[in-house]
């Protein structure tokens, strides 16, 4: 640590004869452009705001159809696939772009020390969450219709088990960054004393063997062997709607896999040039190839940032599971904002009044009796109830509530007095029946 006191060149220079480190642009590389330091930082931001607005939409719909039943094991790993994305979004590529703004280091030995093996962590549990589900989706396809139990327990060890190797393998990132004093300013880089230096020296060769190439190259394979299950036609109308879903499954999930294999390959060709120019520094020999080109690394550092846009993206658009929630969860955000629209008149929520029909107890009483009943019946604080007649009179009940309104059309006066009265003729009688009853009774 003494060295990092100097800071001239020929320390710098000397450095390399007793230490293995990166080349000069390190692990977070300064941009002298005034036009580089706006432009990437502004990138990184777009990127990070709307893949978390993608990746947290993603998990909600997972979340969702976990709580109506709908819990697997391809989802659960989907949703660690989201999830690394989102610690990606959140938490390093902010401080990737705060460090790009500067002309040299200002975030402390701590985010110097977490923040590449933070992100070497999320990329490898993403490369063997990937890994994991194309083996799932194997099972699945090789046998669409059988019903497979997953209980919650067994899915949180896989994801733990994910987890836990990814930021094994990657403990070197985190052993040996540090800070160091060049002519420049400070630099976060990565610097191997002597004594690791072989390990060193094997471990830059097999890490991308077993973070990058392996998994993915088992995903691939476990893919191609599910896609020729699905290409196999049944002659069964259910089969063949199972096999188009397990075809529109292994499409989605295989796009995942070329996407993360396609724009994370830049990144490895940049960590394999830097490594083979730090060992032949470490072994003092002087390097055939300079080091890799500014804007080269630049746009391999902003592929892989891209990729957690990308995932989101393809799945909320190869899978109908995912428009669908989508659609659900947009209405819901929606439909909260709106006012409930206004009742319309119509056959069931009339606008005009309806002509009254007197209570059934008041029939038979005289007209002066029936307006002292309707005026007691309609006093303050009691509502008017009118109760149905026994037969024949159902109807009557939506009619006994425009009492309450204290209001006769004079129709309907006129008819009930000539029927109180008896004045009524036999032609223009409405219940003829009744009077026939009376006069047998005489």
């Amino acid at each position: 640590m003494d060295k990092l006191s100097s800071g001239n060149n020929a320390t710098v220079m000397n450095s390399s004869i007793d230490r293995w480190s990166f080349n000069e642009w390190g692990s977070y590389q300064h941009l002298d452009s005034e036009e580089l330091k706006l432009l990437v930082p502004a990138i990184l931001g777009v990127l990070s705001i709307l893949g978390l607005a993608c990746n947290l939409t993603a998990m909600g719909i997972l979340v969702s159809n976990a709580h109506k039943g709908k819990l697997s094991l391809i989802n659960s790993l989907i949703f660690n696939l989201m999830f690394a994305d989102g610690l990606v979004l959140a938490f390093t590529v902010p401080f990737r772009a705060a460090a790009y703004s500067k002309a040299s280091w200002t975030l402390g030995w701590t985010v110097c020390k977490t923040a590449d093996w933070f992100l070497q962590s999320c990329m490898a549990a993403k490369s063997f969450t990937v890994a994991v589900m194309a083996e799932a989706c194997y099972r699945y396809v090789s046998n669409p219709n059988k019903q497979v139990s997953i209980r919650l327990g067994w899915i949180l060890v896989v994801l733990l088990f994910t987890w836990l190797s990814a930021c094994s393998v990657t403990v070197p990132q985190w052993l040996f960054s540090t800070l160091r004093r060049e002519w420049r300013g400070l630099v976060c880089a990565l610097v191997v004393p002597p004594e690791a230096r072989e390990f060193m020296s094997v471990y830059v060769k097999a890490y991308p063997l077993g973070v990058f190439c392996a998994p993915l190259s088992v995903a691939l394979l476990f893919f191609w062997k599910a896609y020729g299950r699905c290409q196999r036609r049944s002659s069964k109308t259910q089969n063949l709607r199972t096999q188009i879903r397990s075809r529109k499954l292994t499409l989605m999930l295989f796009s995942l896999t070329v996407a993360m294999a396609i724009l994370w390959l830049p990144q490895w060709v940049v960590w394999v040039w830097e490594s083979h120019l730090a060992d032949k520094e470490s072994e003092g020999t002087q390097p055939l190839i300079s080091s890799p080109p500014l804007l080269l690394s630049l746009s391999a550092q902003l592929l892989t940032f891209s990729l957690s846009l990308v995932n989101p993206l393809i799945i909320l658009s190869l899978s109908d599971e995912f428009r669908e929630g989508y659609r659900g969860l947009w209405r819901r955000l929606t439909l909260r904002k709106q006012l409930p629209p206004k009742q319309k008149s119509g056959p069931h929520n009339p606008t005009t009044l309806q002509s009254p029909r007197p209570r059934p107890e008041t029939a038979g009483q005289p007209r002066g009796d029936r307006g002292l009943c309707s005026s007691a019946n309609h006093g303050p604080g009691r509502e008017a109830q009118p109760q149905p007649e026994q037969s024949g009179e159902g109807g009557r009940e939506s009619d006994g509530a425009s009492l309450k309104d204290g209001i006769v059309l004079p129709d309907v006066e006129q008819f009930w007095h000539e029927r109180e009265s008896g004045s009524l003729t036999n032609e223009n009688d409405p219940v003829p029946w009744e009077h026939q009853s009376k006069e047998g009774e005489k």
